[in-house]
């Protein structure tokens, strides 16, 4: 008789349960770590690396590879903290003087800002997923390369955007406490989102 090489057993509901309790624990790590707020962009640049490789291999990248991209990141992740406070900020300052009807146009100008949010929440979505592809640095050419990817590939762009906003309309409806594990798996979903189809076509060093 013939030998054969025996196939790897399925995923078993065991899987699932271990792949999402793995998805809670990196949501609340990267909040946590997130805290001192200064350091939000190492945090969600070493998240979003972690994810990539845990959808690319299989498998979750060391605590000791981890602490490393965490502390490579952090110079490189602060920039994009404070721009993207900036511009939370702003968004939100502008949401707030057309509700109160402060300024003409209060309708009109309400729409136009929440496309433009949603529109940027997709491409900062995209930007988290090629910051992932690449260790969890390299912000500012990950900048170029999302805007590249989201004109390249609008759908995909849309699709992140939709994915974003429904994690974030999740963020307000659930009790606070639940918040830190559903960002683990907003992550994982964006990363999924444009793993369809990637944003751009790059190489990991």
């Amino acid at each position: 008789m013939e030998s054969r090489v025996d196939q790897p057993p399925g995923r078993d509901w065991r899987d699932t349960v271990r792949d999402g309790a793995d998805l809670a624990l990196v949501g609340i790590l990267t909040v946590l770590a997130s805290a001192p707020v200064l350091t939000a962009g190492a945090a969600i640049g070493t998240a979003s690396a972690a994810v990539h490789d845990w959808l690319a291999t299989g498998s979750w990248p060391t605590a000791r590879q981890t602490l490393s991209r965490f502390g490579r990141g952090l110079l490189p992740g602060l920039p994009a903290t404070l721009l993207g406070l900036g511009s939370l900020g702003l968004l939100v300052t502008n949401l707030v003087v057309l509700a109160t009807g402060r300024v003409p146009g209060g309708t009109v100008g309400m729409v136009l800002t929440t496309a433009v949010a949603t529109i940027l929440l997709g491409y900062a979505a995209a930007i988290v997923v090629e910051v992932g592809r690449t260790g969890g640095t390299g912000w500012a050419p990950a900048v170029t390369r999302a805007a590249r990817g989201c004109l390249d590939h609008p759908a995909t762009c849309a699709g992140l955007a939709g994915t974003s906003l429904v994690a974030l309309l999740l963020g307000v409806l659930v009790t606070p406490v639940a918040v830190p594990i559903l960002a683990g798996y907003a992550l994982a979903a964006v990363h999924a989102v444009a793993r369809r189809r990637p944003v751009t076509r790059t190489e990991l060093s």
